[in-house]
């Protein structure tokens, strides 16, 4: 009995480190494994086979060759154990490697097997192996993973021994008083926050804010549902979508400020039912500030305002001259 052409038999768990090689000692340099193994234009993407959740921090990749591909998803088990070090709460997958079919193909596929007399695969093992939607919840838990891997990747880069530890007792207070790994994974990117803010100044927020964004993973879709590459970089409408549809609040929007000249000098975007909760008079923003910086302008978020359960945050592009001076804390700036 053989399987379909685009699965692979031989999943790697991350719960089984038997079949795992060194490839590097820091999260950064085995990303970097990962990302000279990709290809714009492959065919074959990871995948958990159980659950069907593409793995960080491969989830936007793709790979030419199945071996290529394999070789990936080796060295993503590797940097998930990595990352858990840090984050306890990362989930455990059994990471395979798919190949992407277009719709019609893949209609075409279904309707030769229908036809096949010999055919021991029906259509439906297309699907993850265990079937289960993923809510809103899951989807903002995977996000949050995103986002500390980013700053872990970033502080182990640039040498932040100190706020790193900092996070990390944090964490561990908050792990003491929560159970729930929901609740663990916002209570991270808080502690992040306002780490970061109180340990490094306004210029060296802004650089971190900036080297971190470039690590952040979205995870696009293609026509076919299947993850891709980013081509391009995302307006900030779309990076609003993308966090929004994650749940890390429940409505957002967008108001720009533009110079005579019709260069832009402010954006303001207003959100609410924000997940993340103050601390000591200053709003945790790292999600958002990561999200929005990727967009054109790299925009700096510079004051916070509040008024019940809304939220307007001001931002400037990192090229204007005012921008740091305004900038302030801007990973947990005051509120208003």
């Amino acid at each position: 009995m053989r399987p379909p052409a685009w699965w692979d038999q031989s999943p790697w768990n991350e719960s089984n480190s038997r079949r795992t090689s060194v490839i590097g000692t820091t999260l950064a340099e085995i990303r970097d494994h990962i990302e000279s193994l990709a290809s714009d234009d492959g065919e074959y993407y990871l995948i958990c086979a159980r659950y069907g959740d593409r793995p960080v921090p491969a989830s936007d990749l793709r790979f030419d060759t199945r071996a290529t591909a394999r070789a990936a998803a080796q060295a993503t088990t590797q940097y998930r154990q990595a990352l858990r070090r840090y984050d306890p709460q990362v989930p455990y997958y059994d990471i395979v490697a798919c190949q992407a079919v277009d719709i019609q193909t893949r209609c075409a596929r279904i309707e030769r097997r229908r036809c096949d007399s010999q055919s021991t695969y029906p259509a439906a093992l297309a699907e993850p192996v265990v079937k289960r939607s993923l809510s809103v919840a899951r989807e903002l838990v995977e996000f949050c993973h995103r986002v500390a891997a980013a700053v872990f990747e970033t502080l182990s880069e640039r040498g932040y021994d100190a706020v790193e530890s900092a996070i990390m007792d944090a964490y561990f207070a908050h792990a003491e008083e929560l159970s729930d790994p929901n609740g663990l994974c916002i209570r991270l990117l808080e502690s992040m926050a306002v780490e970061l803010a109180d340990h490094l100044n306004s210029s060296e927020q802004v650089a971190f804010l900036s080297a971190a964004a470039e690590r952040l993973e979205h995870e696009p879709r293609d026509a076919t549902g299947s993850p891709m590459r980013s081509s391009g970089e995302q307006s900030v409408d779309e990076s609003l979508s993308v966090l929004q549809n994650t749940g890390l609040y429940s409505r957002g929007s967008q108001v720009t400020d533009s110079e005579a000249d019709g260069c832009a000098a402010e954006l303001i975007v207003d959100v609410s039912g924000y997940a993340l909760q103050p601390s000591d008079g200053r709003l945790p923003l790292l999600p958002i500030a990561l999200t929005v910086h990727r967009c054109d302008d790299a925009w700096v978020p510079t004051r916070v305002d509040t008024s019940g359960n809304n939220i307007q945050i001001s931002f400037r592009p990192v090229e204007d001259s005012e921008t740091l001076d305004q900038s302030g804390p801007v990973f947990a700036p005051e509120v208003r």
